[in-house]
């Protein structure tokens, strides 16, 4: 039947159930397809921007490192304002906050199209990132409040979550055409005609729902030092690379959240209404659905940030043809996303999570073989395979998080959660690409004093340590794959801490057959 929340009392409670002619009406599934839309809408304008940067590097004339700015901005404004939006929802009416978010996107996306300099990009992109951000906490929550039922909440969960993957993936595939025939600015006024069908469907379809908890006073304070914490590590995490782990800029940034993380603590915990309750932290359930899920999204951005790079380079893939390769990738996300949640209710949770982190550990694990000589089907596969194992237990992940808050709190819960996985995301390129050039240092290093060169002739030479680097650059790639494959696998154990019963360190859930 479903995910009920009961009040914690010493003698058992009776599960009530919602409006049965509200939950059996179609409805709920043109509520799935609106939050579909704004949340692929909104992750793939993220990734298409990537493509445009060298265009805008042209036209702006800026260097590659000052046009690094225009992720970095998106991304931390993203990264702040998540919890905010979350809070926001549970609050003031998550419809409200929904279509507020999806209104500044627009406007936001049309003033970055008429951008005229690097400057200007930057506070456009910010305003985007702002109104991004409302997107996943606030339909994790409308999804989580309409969907009643156990299997069908895991089901919707499981469609949105991948329809979220999947745009990470199609970015590369859709912005490739839309920037080579229309020019850089297509990508950002193509969402004035998206953005306005967005808003009719959730005008149309979304019923508003807040929290039964009345806010008297917002937790700015406490917004503001966890905004200031979450700047600083995502920013280190950024540009930690260009710095240097140990620069002078990297150690302020490691200073600032480390001051700024417990001001937030000692403000959290006093405030009657924290912007991020601590008390879900004291829940093992959560603590380890959320482990699970850093790793998970740690492998697959590190992985998805690496592949384009190793077809460009090694195997002579443009643009458009390196996005190509992630087409059975998002195939597999939206194909077993569904299915994962179909599981709901008749298999353990702690199994489905465990096996489909270790599918996806197993796709990168292949990855780890690839070599100039790959065709893009060695790409593909092992990429598809990630997918299904990710895809699979998504919906078990996302449902995890659902059922163990009160359904007054889920926004806030599911800001958490986006909170995790930016950071994953974020994590996983810097560690990854850290490891890479370390690997390949290695390895040349290694190479060079294992070789013995027999010519004396300049050609040759140049020739023979040309072969050196080349293997040296694809043992690095097999080494940082077959290590974020190692890492996923070990992180795949923290699944079997997850168990959906009965938790009482926040309230009681039960799942009913």
């Amino acid at each position: 039947m479903g995910l009920h929340e009961l009040k914690v009392t010493n003698q058992p409670s009776k599960v009530k159930i919602g409006n049965d002619s509200e939950n059996g009406s179609s409805w709920r599934w043109w509520v799935l397809l609106t939050v579909i839309f704004g949340t692929f809408l909104g992750r793939l304008d993220q990734t298409i921007v990537n493509l445009a940067v060298p265009k805008i590097i042209d036209d702006f004339s800026i260097t590659v490192t000052q046009a690094g700015w225009i992720s970095t901005a998106y991304i931390l404004a993203n990264a702040v304002f998540v919890p905010v939006w979350g809070k926001l929802g549970d609050t003031l009416g998550r419809k409200k906050v929904y279509l507020w978010g999806f209104s500044i996107f627009i406007f936001g996306s049309m003033l970055a199209g008429l951008a005229w300099n690097l400057g200007s990009m930057l506070v456009f992109r910010v305003i985007q990132a702002i109104a991004v951000s409302a997107d996943y906490p606030t339909a994790m929550a409308i999804l989580s409040v309409t969907f009643k039922k156990g299997r069908e909440q895991a089901q919707a969960l499981g469609i949105w979550s991948s329809a979220f993957a999947a745009s990470t993936v199609l970015g590369p595939l859709i912005g490739g055409p839309l920037i080579d025939n229309f020019g850089w600015r297509s990508i950002f006024l193509i969402n004035l005609p998206l953005g306005l069908v967005g808003i009719f469907l959730a005008l149309a379809f979304i019923h508003e729902s807040r929290s039964e908890r009345k806010t008297v006073s917002f937790d700015w304070f406490g917004s503001i030092t966890l905004g200031i914490a979450l700047s600083a590590l995502v920013l280190v995490l950024d540009q930690g690379v260009i710095w240097g782990w140990l620069s002078w800029q990297s150690l302020l940034s490691y200073a600032t959240v480390a001051v700024f993380s417990y001001w937030f603590y000692f403000i959290e915990s006093r405030h009657p209404e924290p912007v991020v309750d601590f008390k879900f932290f004291k829940n093992n359930v959560f603590n380890s659905t959320l482990l699970n899920n850093f790793i998970i999204f740690m492998g697959m951005i590190g992985s998805i940030f690496l592949v384009p790079l190793f077809a460009q380079t090694f195997l002579g893939f443009n643009a458009t043809e390196s996005g190509y390769l992630f087409i059975p990738m998002a195939a597999g996300l939206m194909i077993a996303a569904p299915l994962g949640g179909r599981l709901t209710g008749r298999s353990d949770t702690r199994v489905v999570i465990f096996a489909s982190t270790a599918v996806a550990a197993i796709g990168l694990y292949l990855m780890s073989f690839l070599d100039a000589r790959s065709s893009a089907w060695d790409i593909m596969i092992p990429l598809a395979v990630m997918a299904f194992g990710m895809g699979f237990g998504m919906s078990q992940r996302t449902a995890t998080i659902a059922a163990v808050v009160p359904e007054e709190e889920i926004g806030i819960a599911s800001s958490v959660l986006a909170l995790v996985r930016n950071i994953a995301g974020a994590f996983g390129i810097a560690v990854f690409s850290t490891v890479l050039n370390s690997a390949i240092e290695n390895s040349a290093i290694s190479l060079t004093h294992n070789s013995i060169i027999n010519t004396a002739s300049p050609e040759a030479m140049k020739q023979a340590i040309a072969l050196i680097m080349l293997k040296a650059q694809i043992s690095g790639y097999a080494y940082v794959f077959f290590l974020s494959a190692l890492i996923v696998f070990i992180g795949s154990f923290s699944a079997l801490f997850i168990k959906v019963s009965r938790d009482k360190q926040i309230h009681e859930v039960i799942i009913i057959e």
